[in-house]
């Protein structure tokens, strides 16, 4: 089984005219693969995943293969939803179209027990053959996969290799990887990934590196290549616009900040998410003068 690791994106999703605009969803993420990201995420959170229609979900993934087909770079798609089976079928999809592994969430809203995790995962897992990384954030879905149970995938389990932390916790992280020094642990909090790489991560899944994939990618390639001191003040220069980006629901403001930059020609979200606030919008303006975005 190929361990993906690195730096990765939780790419956005452009909507045009209320549709998936899959010409400048596939630009960019060609940009992504030329400024050094090592694998893309389609469809999770940031990619507004949970108001796309299951075709549309589609459409992302096979359109991420496709644009990265041939150029080394990982296509990890999100394949989560509070139904198992409809997770399953989306896992199942996903290997079929020639994605290198499947990222899924904790289900959200019916708030199962750490039990129902359990069986939950282990039945996408079991659907597919390709890698599978869990994905944990109780701040979005209400629910948190406890250490134990993330470990008791990892032992069960032959393809669950990683889990997406983003409880913002460094502890839970350390946690994990005490007890199993094989298990990939990655950053899903873009303020914290310095820290978390420095203690064990092996890779991060970036909101941030959506509008600046060539710093996040330096930061941490800069870590896996032991120039720490750079990958710490990368971090630290990308504070204000990581703080930033968090000021409304995800991925309102991203996807905002990627307007501002030129890099989306329209700024559309589907409801029940919408356009960020008049303030909201000067506080993107006014940080993302501080930074230079490569188009």
């Amino acid at each position: 089984m190929e361990i993906i690791t690195g730096a990765m994106t939780a790419l956005i999703t452009p909507f045009k005219n209320g549709q998936v605009d899959l010409e400048k969803y596939e630009s960019l993420i060609k940009r992504q693969i030329a400024q050094g990201i090592d694998a893309v995420v389609p469809v999770g959170t940031t990619g507004e995943s949970a108001t796309l229609s299951f075709n549309e979900h589609k459409q992302c993934i096979e359109v991420a293969v496709a644009a990265c087909k041939g150029t080394g770079v990982k296509v990890i798609a999100g394949a989560g939803s509070n139904s198992t089976l409809e997770a399953c079928e989306l896992a199942k999809h996903a290997q079929d179209v020639g994605a290198d592994a499947i990222l899924s969430i904790t289900p959200y809203y019916n708030k199962p027990t750490q039990e129902g995790l359990y069986q939950h995962f282990k039945a996408i897992a079991n659907a597919v053959e390709i890698p599978f990384m869990l994905y944990n954030v109780p701040g979005r879905t209400s629910v948190d996969l406890e250490t134990a149970t993330t470990i008791k995938l990892f032992d069960d389990v032959k393809n669950i290799y990683a889990v997406k932390e983003a409880t913002g916790s460094l502890e839970r992280s350390i946690a994990l990887l005490s007890q199993r020094k094989d298990f990939i642990v990655v950053s899903g909090d873009d303020a914290i990934d310095f820290p978390m790489l420095v203690n064990g991560a092996k890779g991060i899944i970036s909101v941030t590196s959506n509008i600046l994939p060539n710093l996040k990618s330096k930061l941490v390639h800069d870590v896996f290549a032991g120039n720490l001191e750079s990958a710490r003040k990368i971090n630290e220069d990308l504070y204000a616009l990581n703080s930033v980006l968090f000021c409304e629901s995800n991925p309102i403001p991203i996807k905002a900040a990627m307007y501002i930059a030129g890099l989306l020609d329209t700024l559309e979200y589907r409801l029940p998410l919408t356009a960020p606030s008049k303030e909201s919008m000067k506080k993107l303006e006014e940080t993302l003068i501080k930074y230079e975005v490569i188009k």
